[in-house]
């Protein structure tokens, strides 16, 4: 017999008001949000100082469409889209899951470039805040996966190995794995350097994400099973590794930049 942990058998449904039912997955994305615009709040308040509270609480409206409307786009394309493509009714119903973390990066992405855009504000400035505070969200996401018990983990002997419903053997609980490297030690990470002054240097912290992401996301795809209706795309490669390749190379070119930037001045 290979040791393992049962999993806690969570209700996914956090709140019941007659036929309202709140799930643990839409509280993660509310609680997240509104962690995330305290976070941001605070950051704007520190050098370099480029950004007023009046427009964080602004740009809140814009991060919450461009996290839903991305996430939602980009599980649709990079996902399923033969599926949707089949059924356009279900495009809407999100509240039956399916959200891509990529598809929401680009989506707020998006929005931090036409929010800035529009108050006349540094882009950078605004992106580098915005992902400093990105991992508070992840955190709150994967815990919320690991309640549903969805995106599970491979096969594995490990003592910390849990059986999910509906699984007869042990499984890399994938989601805890993400939630300590995408969401924990990301959040240090960006904390420390903001704390340093690394918001001073325009892209920096936002290097750092893409690349502390990229390189999480990817390691963890080794142990995590992949989508059922994609299977491995080629060679025991991901989506989630292909879709962490630009953002890796994104990271590493903007950190380049910032750092020249630098030393130019």
């Amino acid at each position: 017999m290979i040791a393992a942990i049962t999993f806690p058998r969570i209700d996914p449904i956090a709140i019941s008001l007659g036929p309202l039912a709140i799930r643990w997955y839409a509280l993660a994305y509310i609680t997240g949000l509104l962690l995330g615009w305290w976070y941001c709040r605070w950051l704007a308040k520190r050098p370099p100082a480029l950004l007023s509270a009046r427009a964080i609480d602004d740009f809140l409206l814009w991060a919450t469409l461009g996290v839903i409307l991305g996430g939602r786009l980009g599980y649709i394309l990079f996902y399923q889209f033969d599926y949707y493509l089949a059924n356009p009714l279900q495009i809407v119903f999100i509240w039956r899951g399916g959200m891509s973390f990529h598809g929401g990066m680009l989506g707020v992405a998006a929005a931090i470039i036409l929010f800035a855009r529009k108050e006349k504000a540094p882009i950078l400035a605004l992106g580098d805040i915005v992902s400093t505070v990105v991992p508070i969200g992840l955190f709150l996401g994967r815990i919320a996966n690991f309640v549903n018990a969805e995106l599970i983990g491979r096969q594995t002997d490990l003592p910390w190995g849990v059986i999910f419903p509906g699984q007869t053997v042990p499984r890399h609980p994938s989601q805890l794995y993400e939630a300590g490297l995408e969401g924990v030690l990301l959040l240090i990470v960006l904390f420390v350097l903001a704390r340093a002054g690394g918001l001073e240097r325009r892209g920096q912290a936002t290097g750092v994400f893409l690349i502390g992401y990229a390189l999480s996301r990817t390691l963890v795809e080794l142990v995590r099973q992949p989508d059922p209706q994609l299977g491995f795309i080629f060679s025991g490669i991901t989506m989630g590794q292909i879709l962490s390749v630009p953002m890796l190379l994104a990271g590493i070119a903007l950190l380049t930049w910032s750092r020249r930037a630098r030393a130019a001045q």
